[in-house]
C-alpha cells in the first residue's frame, strides 16, 4: 500500500499505511515487527486473526483519513499532487485505455520530440488519434523528454498528426501534462513561439472533434498548444494556468519559496474546481480517493468514460460546424456582466 514517496500533508495517512502493512504481515503468518522497525507501532504479540481484524478496521480509518486530506487540499498542495512521481502519465493512460495503439514519430521538418507522443488507436470501439505530453518515468527518460517540456518539433509533430486525423475523419484526444514549453535557446532558434501559435490557429480550424484533458500539469502556452478543443476537462487533482506557481512567485515577489508558492498558487485560481467555476473547462473528472497515483486503473476508467461520452455527444454536430462552435467557446472565455450601482 505504501507509495515510498510521501507528501508532508500525507504523513498521518502514511503512519496508518505502515500499521496496515505490518498487520497484514502478521495476519499472513509472517514474522512480527521488531522493536526497532518503523511499523513497530502494533503489538508484536497479536495473533494472525486479531491482526487481520485490526487491519480491516484500520483500512476504514485509512479511507476516511485520505478523503479528509484530499478534500481539503490547498492550491499549492494540488500542484504537488499533480507532480507526484507515481502519478499516471501519457504512456500509462495510453496502455490502459487505448487498444492497438500505433505510435507515429517525427515532424517531417527537424526530428522527433519524445516530450509529445502521438499515435492512432481505439478507445472502446472508437478509433482516435491520441496525443499528449509525456514526462518520463526513469531519470534517463525524463532527460530525454525534458520532463514533458516540448520543443517546437513536438508541437509540429502533433499538428501534422492532427491534420492526418482530420483527413481520415477521426476524432482527436489530447492529454496535457506539462509545466510549459521548453525554454531553451535551441527551442527559440527553431521557432518555439511560432510553432505554438500555428497550433492554436490550426486546431481552431480542424474539422473533426477534439477533446482535451489536463491529466497533471497544464502550464502556459506549452499546455494550450495541444488543448484548443471542443470539450476540455481536468482530472480532479490537476492544475491549469498561464504560469507555474514558482514562475509567478519569482515575478511578483522576486523569490520562489514555500510561502510565495502558496500565495501564487492561490492567486492563479489554477485548480480544477477554479477552472470549472470560471468556465475555462467543461468538466472535472473525479479521481480515486487519494489521487490517481493510488489507483491508476480507476483513474484511467474515469478518463475513458469521459472521453467516450464527450465524443458521442460531439457526433451530432456536422464536421464543418465544429470550428465555428470552437471559436465561440474560446471567445466566450472571460465574459462578465456589469450592473449599475444602486442609486447611480
Amino acid at each position: 500500500m505504501s507509495l515510498h514517496y510521501t507528501l508532508d500533508f500525507e504523513k498521518p495517512v502514511a503512519e496508518i499505511e505502515a500499521k496496515i502493512n505490518a498487520l497484514d504481515l502478521v495476519a499472513k503468518g509472517g514474522p512480527p515487527p521488531t522493536p526497532n522497525s518503523v511499523p513497530s507501532l502494533i503489538d508484536p504479540s497479536l495473533s494472525a486473526a486479531d491482526a487481520a481484524k485490526e487491519a480491516a478496521s484500520l483500512r476504514k480509518q485509512h479511507q476516511q483519513a485520505l478523503k479528509k486530506v484530499y478534500t481539503n487540499l490547498s492550491p499549492w498542495d494540488t500542484v504537488r499532487v499533480a507532480r507526484h512521481p507515481k502519478r499516471p502519465q501519457f504512456r500509462d493512460y495510453a496502455a490502459m485505455i487505448c487498444k492497438e495503439f500505433v505510435e507515429l514519430h517525427g515532424d517531417r521538418r527537424y526530428g522527433d520530440d519524445p516530450a509529445i507522443v502521438t499515435g492512432f488507436g481505439r478507445i472502446g470501439a472508437t478509433k482516435v488519434l491520441l496525443l499528449g505530453h509525456h514526462k518520463g518515468r526513469t531519470t534517463k527518460e525524463k532527460l530525454e523528454c525534458n520532463f514533458g517540456c516540448a520543443h517546437p518539433e513536438g508541437y509540429r509533430k502533433a499538428l501534422a498528426k492532427m491534420k492526418m486525423a482530420e483527413k481520415y475523419a477521426l476524432p482527436i484526444v489530447t492529454l496535457v501534462d506539462t509545466q510549459g514549453a521548453y525554454p531553451g535557446v535551441e527551442a527559440e532558434q527553431r521557432g518555439q513561439a511560432e510553432a505554438i501559435a500555428v497550433n492554436l490557429r490550426e486546431m481552431s480550424r480542424i474539422q473533426t472533434p477534439i477533446v482535451s484533458i489536463i491529466i497533471g500539469e497544464g502550464g502556459s502556452g506549452g499546455a494550450l498548444g495541444i488543448a484548443v478543443a471542443d470539450k476540455v476537462a481536468m482530472m480532479e487533482h490537476a492544475w491549469y494556468s498561464v504560469i507555474s506557481p514558482e514562475g509567478c512567485a519569482a515575478i511578483l515577489w522576486k523569490k520562489a519559496n514555500e510561502q510565495t508558492n502558496n500565495l501564487a498558487a492561490k492567486a492563479l485560481n489554477l485548480t480544477a474546481r477554479d477552472n470549472k467555476r470560471l468556465g475555462i473547462i467543461d468538466e472535472v473528472i473525479k479521481e480515486p480517493i487519494g489521487g490517481a497515483h493510488r489507483d491508476p486503473k480507476a483513474a484511467a476508467a474515469a478518463l475513458e468514460e469521459w472521453i467516450l461520452e464527450s465524443l458521442t455527444s460531439l457526433k451530432k454536430y456536422k464536421r464543418a460546424s465544429l470550428p465555428d462552435r470552437r471559436y465561440k467557446r474560446y471567445r466566450s472565455l472571460g465574459k462578465f456582466a456589469e450592473s449599475a450601482e444602486a442609486g447611480a
